[in-house]
């Protein structure tokens, strides 16, 4: 698993979009200034920051050619530095901070930050199969959910899952029949209010998304790219209402796309036409800018959010293969990490002022 693990981290995920003319006005933000990274060689994957003195962000170290060491590193408002190593084999892709000592963290598992040390969330054993975990959100209650995908003897007959934690224990969640698939992100409002969304591996891929309404799980009609396949990525509750981001393949490049709901329904949103343009993720800063940011190989894609024009529009990005993207709270500012685009796992960790 971990060396599986690792070639997943090295390898852009496949997302997909609704298309909008590639003439759209570019909008100037920025720069984007890197801080040096206390790893020579890894990846940084996932970031978030509870103010502009303290963030946190998940990666691994490779100190051979098939030895990884998950590690987690904390800014102090002036440097980042390596606060401990993760359990082995846990490859963490995304993070959630409540403070400095409730932080949880999912990959190759979930774990717990407590202050002092990390533990091994335990999810019991599946019969039907094998738990990957995508995403993770809570709210200040205490609740929590991850969501991802449980993978049988083949990722083929992957089938999404959402777990929840009642400050206790985890239990699986039971939800619709959505059919295979996979759940990718998820974002929680209330108690009784929890969005998660990814994809169902229909012919063509189409986009997923589920509701808790603090009873049941239900599907809520989400759109997708007409003739391609679609994917969401990435939740955020942010101005407007509820966003969703990913990316839609024809058969060709990846191309952004974005959706809204409304408190009604979701309804796509217009992005420019960029190729390998598949977000990862979707931001509000404190001055209540919306971002969206992403790429493939080379091509990094940051979007805002033009409510008076009601399209998204492209502007400056980070010069990194984007892996997470964390706003600070009260502020403007953004942080960006993942690898440089030259070298051989050059791990970059940016932001904006």
């Amino acid at each position: 698993m971990p060396l599986k693990r690792i070639g997943a981290l090295v390898t852009a995920l496949t997302l997909v979009t609704v298309a909008t003319p590639s003439s759209a006005s570019t909008l100037g933000r920025g720069p984007w200034t890197p801080t040096p990274a206390p790893v020579e060689k890894g990846d940084i994957t996932a970031v978030a920051a509870l103010d502009g003195k303290t963030a946190w962000a998940v990666g691994y170290r490779l100190v051979s050619d098939d030895e990884a060491r998950p590690i987690a590193l904390r800014w102090n408002g002036k440097t980042w530095a390596q606060e401990s190593e993760l359990p082995r084999d846990s490859f963490p892709q995304a993070i959630e901070v409540r403070s400095q000592s409730d932080i949880w963290t999912v990959g190759d598992g979930v774990q717990h930050w407590d202050g002092k040390s990390w533990s091994v969330a335990d999810f019991g054993r599946d019969p039907a199969g094998y738990f990957l975990p995508e995403g993770l959100d809570s709210v200040p209650s205490g609740q929590a959910w991850v969501v991802g995908r449980l993978v049988a003897d083949s990722v083929k007959d992957q089938v999404p899952v959402v777990y929840g934690w009642d400050g206790s224990a985890w239990a699986k969640q039971a939800l619709p029949d959505v059919g295979k698939g996979e759940l990718t992100s998820v974002v929680s409002l209330a108690p009784n209010d929890v969005w998660a969304a990814g994809f169902s591996a229909t012919s063509p891929q189409t986009s997923l998304v589920v509701h808790w309404d603090g009873k049941s799980w239900t599907r809520v009609a989400s759109p997708s790219v007409s003739g391609a396949h679609t994917w969401i990525s990435a939740l955020h509750a942010g101005p407007g209402g509820v966003w969703a981001v990913g990316g839609s393949n024809a058969g060709a490049a990846d191309r952004p796309f974005a959706a809204r709901w409304d408190g009604r329904r979701w309804q796509a949103a217009l992005t420019p036409n960029i190729a390998d343009g598949r977000l990862r993720a979707v931001v509000s800063t404190g001055d209540g800018e919306l971002w969206a940011v992403g790429g493939k190989g080379a091509v990094t894609v940051a979007l805002r959010w033009q409510k008076t024009l009601n399209r998204w529009v492209r502007t400056a990005a980070p010069d990194v293969v984007v892996r997470g993207v964390a706003a600070v709270p009260g502020s403007s500012s953004l942080w960006a990490v993942g690898i440089a685009k030259k070298g051989d796992l050059v791990p970059v960790i940016t932001r904006t002022r």
